[in-house]
């Protein structure tokens, strides 16, 4: 019996291809790392509010897998997202938190601050790396 080959990818073969984007993302030149493991670039900085636990923000991003397969486009769908912070996923809440009004920064957000072992719908897989082109648009109250 042939088995089915998930979209999203097994939690083992997920995790295989995070461990070796992580590693290959840390040897650039200007990427930083937080106590977290959260890894990041800063595309452009900005200098407007950086955004606190409490607060809303308005943002453009785009989320893509390993693989370079885009599961979320905020500027090709020309509609920013809008969410609380405490919405956002762990790595995000973290990254946006460095951040200020008008920045622009790459991040790589491992699956323990992302969606974990569970993974979300049938986009987003289990032990699944999540790579962000994120603009911080306004900090709302």
């Amino acid at each position: 019996m042939a088995k089915k080959k998930l979209n999203k990818g097994s939690s083992g073969q997920n995790r295989a291809a995070s461990d070796n984007y992580i590693e290959k993302y840390r040897q650039k030149d200007d990427v930083q790392e937080t106590a977290s493991g959260l890894l990041y670039r800063v595309l452009e900085s900005g200098d407007g509010m950086t955004p606190t636990e409490a607060d809303s923000v308005e943002v453009n991003q785009r989320i893509q897998l390993v693989g370079g397969k885009v599961v979320g486009d905020t500027y090709k769908e020309g509609m920013p997202d809008e969410f609380t912070m405490k919405e956002a996923i762990a790595g995000i809440r973290e990254g946006l938190q460095l951040m200020q009004e008008g920045a622009r920064y790459e991040f790589v957000v491992p699956p323990d601050l992302a969606w974990g072992k569970k993974g979300v719908g049938n986009k987003i897989g289990p032990n699944a790396v999540l790579i962000f082109d994120l603009r911080l648009l306004r900090v709302l109250f």
